[in-house]
């Protein structure tokens, strides 16, 4: 290997062990806030992005609007359903007989087509 190739691993390794004792030292209360902060972060780039898409096309936004309420719906009723458990009764097995042949249609030749 390069020196180059080198010298980044052990870039990468130190790094590593850097992380490693930022996380050690750092209570955990700390990093909660941290994980806190990011996912306020990405709530809040997260809902700039919806607004402005939502401007930009309103019709669609409608769309995914109703179609989550659909989904909502049909999860709740299989849900009762399920609750419900199976609907009880009886079944019987009705045997398909072959049909009987009927005659073949023929075409009358009028008189005109013969002659």
């Amino acid at each position: 290997m390069s020196k180059l190739g080198n010298a980044q691993d052990r870039a990468l390794e130190l790094i590593g062990e850097l992380g490693d004792g930022i996380r050690k030292a750092v209570p955990d209360k700390a990093m909660q806030w941290v994980e806190t902060g990011a996912a306020l972060g990405a709530l809040r780039t997260g809902s700039k992005v919806a607004t402005k898409f939502v401007r930009r096309n309103p019709v669609l936004a409608t769309v995914a609007v109703a179609g989550a309420g659909l989904l909502w719906l049909a999860a709740r009723q299989r849900a009762k359903q399920a609750e419900n458990g199976p609907i009880e009764g009886r079944a019987t097995r009705i045997d398909a007989k072959p049909a009987a042949a009927k005659p073949r249609a023929t075409r009358k030749r009028t008189a005109a087509a013969n002659g």
